[in-house]
C-alpha cells in the first residue's frame, strides 16, 4: 500500500480541528515529566491534582494525572491558578533551569517550539493519511509523542517542515531511496553489506550506495566536488518504497527484508544523527560480541551486519545494514514495537486485554532474560529501551518473542566497569521499558500490581546485582532536560535517583 505523504501542513494549519490543542498536549506531557523529575519538589499532601514547587521558589505548579501529565498551572500568590499552555511553559522552563543552574541557554527553549509545532504539522497530515495496513509498520510509526522523558522528543532540527515531513515516520511516509554510484577505488566498507547491491545497479567500476534522500538534500552542497570528478554518479532510485521506523533514519526495505540506517544531519532528541566515524569503526566488534552471546537459543538480536560509504564523506554517506525479520519472527508471529504498545495504535493488543497478570508474565519472560544473561554470561550491556524492541505476539495477542537491535547504543564489558554497565541497563530496561508498560497496565486496570511479576522474573536470574536491585530503594532516572540545558554530551548519561517499586 502507498501511503506516501506529501507536505501541504502550514503554521496555519494547526488552528483547525483542534490541532493546537492536541499538539499542545502531546508536547507538554513529556516536558512536564522531565520539570517534575528532575527539578521540582512535590508538596507533601497535596493530593490531586498534584502540586510541586519549583527551583527558583517563587512558584507552585500544579498538574493533574500522573504518566502522562496535563492542564499544568501555576500559582498566582492570591489563592488562585492560572493555566499555562505550551509556549508559556516553554518560558516558564526557562526561567526555573536558569535560576536553577545559573546557566542560560536560548537553543533547547527553540527545541521545545520546534518539537510542538512538529507535532502540529504531523497531525494535520496524519488526520487524512491513509493508515497501512501491517500491524507492524502502523506500531513503528504511531510515536506521536515520542520519548516520556524528554523535553523537545519530535524537534526536527528548526528546518522548514516541507523538508523533514515527507520523511516522517509519524506522518506514515513510505518513499524510495536515492541511489548513488561509488566509485570503487574510493568505497570504504566493512562487514556484510551484499543486500545493498540488490536495491540497484552499478555501472562498472562503481559500487551501489543507497542514500535517504533528506539527508542527501542536507548534505548534497558538500558533495559537489565528488559528483563534478566522477567519484559519485547519480543512479536514479529504488524501485520500490522503504519506510521509516520510529528511528527516522533506520528505514525498512520490505521488498528486501532489510533495514538500513542512514546518517542524518539533524538534532533528534540528544544527538547529531550521524553515524559517526568512531561509532562505524567499532561496529564489527560490537555487533559479533552480541552475536556470539545471544547465538543460544531462540533469536533475540537484530545484527548490524555492516557499513558502506565513501572515503571522503566517509559519515555522510555511510548506510548500515541490519537484518530483516522473516527470519528472525518466530512462525505465526506479529512483531509490534515495544515503545507503541504504551503510546497507543490500532491493533495494540493491550485494548481490551482481560487477563493482564497472565500477559504481563508473558511479556517479561520474553524481554527480561535476553537482556540479563546478555549481562551476566558474556558482559554485554544491551540498550534495551523501549524503541529499541520489538515484542512479537501470537495471534491472541500474547508476547511470545523479543528482539532487541542498534549496536551503536551497545556497552562491552571492561570497557566499561560492571557498576556503570549495571547502571545503564537498568536505566534502559527497568526505567525506560519496563515501568512505562507497567504504568500503562496498572492505568488500564485499577488495582492491577505490576511489580509483584517484575520481581518474581528477576528473581530467577542468579546475579548479584539483581538481588540488589530488589532491594535497593532508588532506580536511576536519566536527566535528559538538565542534559539538553548545560549542553552536555548526548552520550554523557547522568542519573538522578528514583523512588524503586521493585523494593516494595
Amino acid at each position: 500500500m502507498d501511503s506516501t505523504v506529501h507536505p501541504t501542513a502550514t503554521p496555519d494549519a494547526s488552528a483547525h480541528d483542534g490541532i493546537a490543542e492536541r499538539a499542545d498536549v502531546c508536547a507538554i506531557a513529556p516536558l512536564l515529566n522531565c520539570l517534575l523529575r528532575e527539578v521540582a519538589e512535590p508538596v507533601p499532601g497535596a493530593g490531586e491534582p498534584r502540586v510541586y514547587r519549583l527551583p527558583s521558589g517563587e512558584r507552585l505548579l500544579r498538574v493533574r494525572g500522573s504518566r502522562r501529565p496535563t492542564a499544568p498551572e501555576v500559582d498566582t500568590g492570591d489563592g488562585g491558578w492560572h493555566p499555562v499552555g505550551h509556549a508559556e511553559l516553554v518560558k516558564l522552563v526557562a526561567e526555573e533551569l536558569q535560576a536553577h543552574t545559573g546557566l542560560s541557554n536560548p537553543e533547547l527553549p527553540a527545541e521545545m517550539t520546534d518539537s510542538r509545532d512538529a507535532v502540529a504539522a504531523l497531525l494535520t497530515v496524519r488526520d487524512r493519511a491513509t493508515v497501512p495496513e501491517d500491524p507492524y509498520r502502523r506500531s513503528e510509526q504511531s510515536l506521536l509523542t515520542g520519548h516520556p522523558y524528554h523535553p523537545a522528543p519530535k524537534a526536527r532540527g528548526g528546518g522548514p517542515v516541507a523538508r523533514w515531513l515527507p520523511y516522517a515516520p509519524e506522518a506514515y511516509a513510505a518513499f524510495p531511496l536515492a541511489l548513488l554510484g561509488v566509485r570503487e577505488d574510493v568505497v570504504a566498507e566493512e562487514g556484510d553489506v551484499s543486500a545493498l547491491d540488490a536495491f540497484g545497479t552499478a555501472p562498472p567500476g562503481y559500487r551501489l550506495l543507497p542514500a535517504h534522500p533528506w539527508q542527501l538534500d542536507l548534505v548534497g552542497p558538500t558533495l559537489a566536488d565528488a559528483f563534478a570528478d566522477g567519484r559519485l554518479i547519480r543512479l536514479g532510485e529504488t524501485a520500490s518504497d522503504a519506510w521509516p521506523t520510529a528511528a527516522i533514519r533506520t528505514l525498512y526495505a520490505p521488498e528486501h527484508d532489510v533495514f538500513v540506517k542512514f546518517s542524518l544531519d539533524v538534532r533528534i532528541t540528544n544527538d547529531i544523527r550521524r553515524l559517526w566515524r568512531h561509532d562505524l569503526l567499532a561496529l564489527r566488534r560490537t555487533d559479533a560480541a552480541v552475536v556470539a552471546a545471544a547465538a543460544e537459543g531462540r533469536p533475540v538480536w537484530l545484527s548490524d551486519r555492516g557499513y558502506r560509504t565513501a572515503d571522503f564523506a566517509f559519515e555522510e554517506l555511510a548506510v548500515l545494514v541490519r537484518d530483516g525479520l522473516r527470519d528472525h519472527v518466530v512462525p505465526g508471529a506479529t512483531p509490534l514495537l515495544a515503545a507503541a504498545l504504551v503510546e497507543g495504535f490500532d491493533g495494540n493488543p493491550l485494548d481490551g486485554l482481560t487477563d493482564p497478570a497472565a500477559w504481563w508474565t508473558a511479556y517479561l519472560r520474553c524481554a527480561v532474560p535476553p537482556v540479563v544473561e546478555l549481562f551476566a554470561r558474556h558482559g554485554v550491556v544491551i540498550e534495551a529501551h523501549l524503541q529499541n524492541c520489538l515484542i512479537a505476539v501470537d495471534a491472541h495477542g500474547t508476547p511470545v518473542q523479543a528482539l532487541y537491535r542498534d549496536a551503536e547504543g551497545v556497552k562491552l564489558l571492561p570497557d566499561v566497569t560492571r557498576a556503570a554497565g549495571w547502571e545503564r541497563l537498568v536505566y534502559c530496561l527497568v526505567v525506560n521499558h519496563l515501568t512505562e508498560v507497567a504504568e500503562v497496565l496498572r492505568e488500564r486496570h485499577p488495582g492491577f500490581d505490576p511489580w509483584q511479576a517484575v520481581r518474581r522474573e528477576l528473581s530467577r536470574h542468579d546475579l548479584p546485582e539483581a538481588a540488589a536491585l530488589l532491594a535497593s530503594p532508588t532506580l536511576p532516572g536519566k536527566t535528559n532536560l538538565l542534559l539538553r540545558w548545560t549542553g552536555a554530551d548526548g552520550a554523557d548519561a547522568r542519573y538522578l535517583p528514583l523512588r524503586n517499586p521493585l523494593a516494595g
